[in-house]
């Protein structure tokens, strides 16, 4: 297992750039399985989770070929509509194929997904959205097998606005017979996103980044060209690490709406934030403020940036209050930054930390992917050496993080374990 060895203590310094969105590839790279023409996607990351669901379309029998950040996807042989156990297992989105798949072949059969375990996901507003469109939905042996002799046009009221059912229900919805309404749609970036993929081969769809979609169908999928958005959470990482660290940072290559949020967290505690057309600047105070946040849904504060911003609180001055709303286990991170001195109280859904003015670098292990990233961001700031285990957490969302913070000034090195 490859490791983490950081030496803190280095103000970051310079530019950055910030890649294609994770979460907004995912449900994208699945969605070009709605169509027999050749999809071809710009400013795709190479992460491990991109490089799942290439391995998820390939077992399908789609034909997929890289040219560097680039993927044109083709996918007229695919025929395989059940997904091998082992590839779902690996990551949690992995299960928007099942909308593509019903919509254009009307069967899938896939065993529940796997991915970060930061607490309960069902697919319960995926299947009941489905069974709303026509389907039937057999659940036996740990698969999940959907089949229809004709999805139709539906209005589906979700419970929550779940992103992941949106994505699957508008995918299936393209070609279902008639209007499908979609109402407490979840509003994130990556939706708008897939929204336009989707036009482009042809769907209607309008209202995506509201909490009402419609879409008409069924519709005839052709070919088209996209570029994905910026990966707002990878902008939000970057921009907490210049100011935990001191640091002076200009984040290049970033939506500045879609990390309002976070902005404005980061103003509060003391950061000087200099927003651009599509970059932001990042100057940290010697000492940041503490903060109270609360994560909620979008355009809320991300749940993907509570740990890095448990992080800038630990070394803060005073004590602030992190309530975590969207998922009830997203607190794994907090025993490691105990283990580098951080003074957090759990309360229930509540962490309450008391700023100290260092952390000790230690031993640590990332326990999913944002808990990765933020142990990163803590042994930037820590005293002596800190060493992350399980790396591959955070490869899954962040493409070649320690080369890029090395360019900032950063002591990281990558190592293969014992």
């Amino acid at each position: 297992m490859e490791k983490f060895i950081i030496i803190g203590g280095k103000r970051l310094k310079g530019s950055i750039r910030v890649g294609g969105a994770k979460n907004a590839i995912l449900p994208i790279l699945a969605a070009s399985l709605l169509t027999e023409g050749i999809s071809t996607i710009h400013e795709v990351s190479r992460l491990l989770d991109v490089q799942v669901m290439k391995e998820v379309l390939t077992y399908l029998g789609a034909k997929i070929r890289c040219e560097g950040t680039t993927l044109m996807i083709d996918g007229s042989s695919v025929q395989t509509l059940e997904i091998a156990e082992d590839l779902m297992r690996k990551m949690r989105a992995s299960n928007l194929v099942m909308g593509a798949l019903l919509g254009r072949f009307g069967q899938v059969k896939v065993a529940y997904p796997g991915g970060c375990a930061i607490g309960s996901r069902p697919m319960d507003l995926h299947l009941k959205g489905f069974i709303s469109l026509g389907a039937n939905i057999t659940e036996k042996h740990g698969y999940v097998i959907a089949e229809t002799n004709g999805l139709r046009g539906a209005a589906i009221h979700l419970d929550f606005p779940s992103v992941g059912a949106t994505e699957n229900l508008i995918m299936a919805a393209t070609q279902a017979q008639g209007q499908t309404i979609i109402r407490n749609s979840a509003k994130e970036p990556e939706i708008v996103d897939l929204q336009n993929f989707l036009n482009g081969l042809g769907a209607k769809i309008r209202g995506a980044g509201t909490d009402l979609i419609k879409i008409e169908g069924p519709t005839r999928l052709g070919s088209t060209t996209h570029t994905v958005i910026p990966d707002r959470i990878e902008a939000g990482t970057h921009m907490a690490a210049a100011a935990i660290t001191g640091g002076d940072v200009v984040v290049e290559n970033v939506i500045p709406e879609h990390v309002e949020a976070v902005t404005a967290k980061l103003r509060e505690a003391g950061v000087e934030v200099e927003v651009g057309d599509d970059r932001i600047r990042v100057q940290g105070p010697p000492r940041p403020k503490a903060v109270d946040l609360k994560t909620l849904p979008y355009p809320g504060f991300p749940t993907d940036m509570q740990s890095q911003m448990m992080v800038l609180m630990t070394v803060a001055e005073g004590t602030g209050v992190i309530s975590e709303t969207v998922f009830e286990n997203r607190y794994k991170h907090v025993d490691e930054l105990r283990r580098m001195g951080a003074d957090i109280k759990i309360e229930g859904r509540a962490a309450i930390i008391k700023g100290i003015p260092k952390l000790s670098g230690t031993f640590v292990e990332a326990t999913d992917l944002r808990a990765g990233a933020a142990l990163v961001l803590a042994g930037l700031i820590a005293e002596d050496a800190t060493v992350i285990e399980n790396v591959w957490h955070i490869d899954r969302g962040y493409e070649h993080l320690e080369r890029k913070y090395v360019a900032l000034g950063a002591r990281i090195m990558r190592v293969n374990g014992i």
